[in-house]
């Protein structure tokens, strides 16, 4: 295992999460976080395993690495993994998610630690559904409703990843309505977010729907209006993926609060939190550098893990409280 006195890598160090990440673990460990690239920084590729090995061993004394850019497959995980780094991935991908979970005996293996699901969605979100679902006894159903700031200026990974959401074969869920503190009772889609797909292993829970709207009502309706027109089989072509990607970065329409809320029920019992907070990309970088300092801290147990599994991490929405962060705790959900 490295020493947890190493440097730490953030992979995409000068995007819209990891120039916030590489700030803040340089305010934590001084001297020692630094941002890399793939044109910029210490040159890393994570789209090329050999290389991104070469220059892990070239850096020598790497203890962790933050990646806040998707690779295409879990082989730059394995390198980090195999060389007992600790990884910390913002990823979002189920696919890419389940390649890296399948890595867990080798971080056991070489005493790394692996964390998954970290930022805002997935991430906060898994963590209000395991509140949730312990406040109820263990769920049937949860339901997880996300509301994003439409004026925030998202990374091109966030707005690609956006897009092939909205491109991907919709399942036989159904839009919703939901209070949202602040932002009062709004309507919600279905949206291909990994933590419905990662609860349902972590915590057993056989049903489970992530919804998604924008703060702006008349964005959110362009682009769930869509799916109905058909725009979202057309953007399943890489021509017009790369047309609507360009189109959305330019677009800055509402705020950059944004909202989360996880319903759980058991039967008759069922329980609400919901949280909010402002810059989804901040405190999407703020949730992967805690993450990031548990791990280097020898707080978190070996091996790959989502962050609802992680006891150490559980307690990120009250410390993420001076952040602007608030948890709404379960109440009567009118008051919201």
């Amino acid at each position: 295992m490295k020493k947890s006195g190493g440097r730490v890598l953030v992979v995409g160090g000068f995007g819209a999460v990891g120039a916030t990440v590489t700030a803040t673990l340089g305010d934590w460990f001084p001297g020692r976080a630094v941002p890399g690239g793939r044109h910029s920084g210490v040159r890393v590729d994570v789209t090329d395993p050999a290389g991104f090995g070469t220059a892990l061993d070239a850096l020598g004394d790497v203890a962790a690495v933050v990646l806040c850019v998707e690779p295409p497959d879990g082989r730059a995980a394995r390198v980090c993994l195999e060389r007992g780094i600790h990884l910390v991935d913002i990823g979002a991908t189920p696919r890419l998610l389940d390649g890296v979970a399948a890595l867990h005996d080798v971080a056991v293996g070489s005493g790394a630690t692996a964390v998954l699901s970290v930022g805002v969605a997935p991430g906060l979100t898994n963590l209000l559904a395991a509140r949730a679902h312990d406040a109820v006894g263990g769920a049937d159903r949860i339901d997880i409703t996300v509301l994003l700031g439409s004026g925030e200026r998202h990374g091109g990974d966030a707005v690609r990843w956006t897009v092939d959401g909205l491109a991907a074969p919709t399942s036989g869920a159904r839009p919703a309505r939901y209070a949202l503190p602040g932002h009062g009772t709004r309507t919600a889609h279905p949206f291909p977010f990994s933590d419905q797909h990662t609860l349902r292993a972590t915590l057993g829970v056989p049903d489970v729907t992530t919804r998604l709207r924008l703060d702006s009502g008349a964005l959110t309706a362009v682009l769930f209006g869509a799916r109905r027109t058909g725009l979202s089989r057309a953007a399943r072509h890489p021509r017009v993926r790369r047309a609507l990607t360009a189109c959305f970065r330019r677009v800055h329409v509402g705020g950059d609060g944004f909202a989360l809320r996880a319903d759980a029920w058991h039967g008759d019992r069922h329980a609400a939190y919901a949280l909010t907070g402002r810059a989804q990309s901040r405190v999407t970088a703020l949730v992967a550098a805690h993450a990031t300092r548990a791990a280097l801290d020898g707080g978190l147990p070996t091996g790959v893990h989502h962050i609802e599994q992680l006891h150490a991490l559980s307690g990120l929405p009250e410390t993420l409280a001076d952040q602007g962060v608030t948890l709404h705790r379960p109440m009567d959900t009118r008051t919201w």
